[in-house]
């Protein structure tokens, strides 16, 4: 097929788009490396990586017209600084505006969207949360933009899926606790976790459903998590074993911030019954993964909403 892919350079763009190569797709994606790593990705005879934004109605149309992709995947968001509301609504917002619209201009057959668990709010009303749970995204810049661009999907009249994840983790991570705990671990510095638990599941996992989805399996919304929760504790562990630490570094454990939800946990039927049986990577393995990659090439990143992270990251 011809797929085209935002975010080409994420995390969750090129775990899909190596996928996607590795059976003979051709594809054209687009990144503008606010966080995308460029060694993500190898030259490919079948991949045209095209660096601008989104956020550029022009070159997004030039693209479609171009290209005339089949089915798009759209991983491009703005994360990076949740102060910074005017990127996140630029590119979270209208630049998945000018997607979708495009998508509908140009007669693609498929638009695969990921919106964030923080659409359902901090303080959720069940757990694991229902695919019915009420919208509640006033919590984060990013949440208000994310959920303003799945409303432009869903009003696109094009056939659309939608994964609101959970934690999606792996050695092309650049945000969250797993690059953070690294970095600092790596650099003899002290770390700190609370009693939030959270559902990490590993970026292939996610990318092997994505494949699916973009081959025309499902329709509409579902949560892509394992259904179960950690302590964060648990993933920091699994970092200090992967780096096969001897002598313990004992984390100073904060109360939960006024930022910080204590779980969050998506209820995944749904996307068990239409997709099939997930089979997910383990938290050990995920953490040798990627601290092997980091000890060759370097962490990057290390990105955070919570401001008490923020701090311990500057200090």
């Amino acid at each position: 097929m011809k797929i085209f892919v935002t975010g080409g350079a994420g995390q969750v763009g090129s775990t899909v788009i190596d996928m996607l190569l590795s059976r003979g797709d051709k594809v054209v994606a687009i990144e503008n490396y606010a966080t995308g790593r460029a060694d993500n990705l190898t030259k490919h005879d079948n991949l045209t990586l095209v660096e601008d934004s989104i956020a550029n109605a022009e070159v997004i149309d030039r693209l479609f017209s171009d290209f005339r992709p089949e089915v798009v995947v759209h991983t491009a968001a703005s994360y990076k600084d949740p102060e910074d509301w005017s990127s996140d609504a630029l590119v979270n917002a209208v630049g998945t505006a000018n997607v979708a619209k495009a998508c509908k201009t140009f007669g693609v057959s498929r638009l695969v969207y990921f919106q964030t668990a923080l659409c359902y709010g901090t303080k959720p009303l069940q757990s694991p949360i229902p695919l019915d749970h009420p919208i509640n995204p006033v919590n984060s810049s990013y949440a208000i933009s994310k959920t303003a661009g799945e409303h432009y999907v869903q009003f696109s009249g094009v056939d659309w899926v939608t994964f609101r994840l959970a934690n999606v983790i792996g050695p092309r991570n650049v945000s969250g606790p797993l690059p953070i705990f690294y970095g600092r671990l790596a650099k003899g510095q002290k770390c700190f976790v609370t009693p939030a638990r959270r559902d990490f599941c590993y970026a292939g996992d996610l990318a092997r459903v994505v494949v699916k989805a973009a081959d025309g399996v499902g329709r509409g919304t579902y949560h892509f998590s394992s259904g179960k929760d950690v302590a964060i504790k648990e993933l920091y562990d699994s970092v200090v074993r992967a780096m096969k630490i001897n002598d313990y570094p004992e984390p100073e454990v904060k109360p939960l911030s006024a930022d910080d939800a204590p779980s969050i946990l998506l209820d995944p039927s749904r996307t068990f019954k239409d997709f099939g049986a997930v089979e997910f990577t383990s938290l050990d393995e995920i953490a040798r993964l990627s601290v092997e990659r980091w000890e060759r090439e370097g962490v990057v990143g290390g990105y955070t909403h919570l401001k008490e992270a923020r701090v311990e990251i500057r200090t």
